[in-house]
C-alpha cells in the first residue's frame, strides 16, 4: 500500500502483510507474507502449520474432534478431517510434508457440560495431536486447555503463532 504523507511529491511505501481472517470451521493457506488470524477459540482448536522451505503456511479453526461422530460436509469443522484437508491444500500450494511443523492452541473447557468422559476441548486436542502424528508433522508448540478463550495471529513468513487471551500477556509459540 502506498501512502502519501503530504510532505513531498513521493509516496511512502508502508507495505504491510495482508491480514486474512479464518472463521470458525474454516481454513486458509498462504504462500506469501500474509498474517492468518482467528478468534473465538474456546473448546475449538486452532492448528497452524508452517513449511519454512516453501514459505507456505496454513491455519484451520476446528470445532469438533471427529467427522465420524457427526454428520457434516464441512471438512474444516472437524479436527481429523480439517487437519487432513489443510495439509492437502498446503501440498497443492507447494509445501512438503517432510518440512512442515505445527503449533496448536485452544481446546479449553470454558462451557463444556460433558457428563461422561473427556470434554470437547480435550478431545479436540487429542485428535489434533494424533492426526499430526499420523502425518509425521512435529508439534513445535502448544497453548491448550484451561478455562479461557483465545485469539490467534499466525505469521506466515516466520511461523510464529501469537496467542492472546484475556487477563494474560500474549505468548508466542
Amino acid at each position: 500500500m502506498k501512502v502519501y504523507d503530504g510532505s513531498t511529491t513521493e509516496s511512502l511505501d508502508t507495505t504491510a502483510p495482508e491480514r486474512v481472517k479464518v472463521g470458525i470451521a474454516e481454513y486458509q493457506v498462504t504462500a506469501d507474507d500474509a498474517v492468518l488470524t482467528t478468534s473465538g477459540l474456546g473448546s475449538c482448536l486452532g492448528v497452524a502449520i508452517h513449511d519454512p522451505d516453501a514459505t507456505v503456511a496454513g491455519l484451520v479453526h476446528v470445532m469438533l474432534p471427529s467427522r465420524d461422530e457427526m454428520e457434516g460436509k464441512n471438512e474444516a469443522k472437524f479436527a481429523d478431517s480439517g487437519i487432513r484437508e489443510l495439509v492437502a491444500e498446503m501440498e497443492r500450494s507447494g509445501a512438503d510434508r517432510g518440512s512442515m511443523t505445527a503449533k496448536i492452541a485452544g481446546g479449553s473447557d470454558m462451557l463444556d457440560f460433558s457428563q461422561n468422559g473427556s470434554g470437547i476441548g480435550v478431545r479436540n486436542v487429542e485428535v489434533g495431536r494424533r492426526v499430526l502424528s499420523e502425518f509425521d508433522i512435529p508439534l513445535d508448540g502448544e497453548d491448550v486447555g484451561g478455562e479461557h478463550g483465545r485469539s490467534l495471529r499466525f505469521e506466515a513468513t516466520t511461523g510464529d503463532l501469537i496467542v492472546k487471551s484475556a487477563n494474560r500477556d500474549p505468548i508466542t509459540l
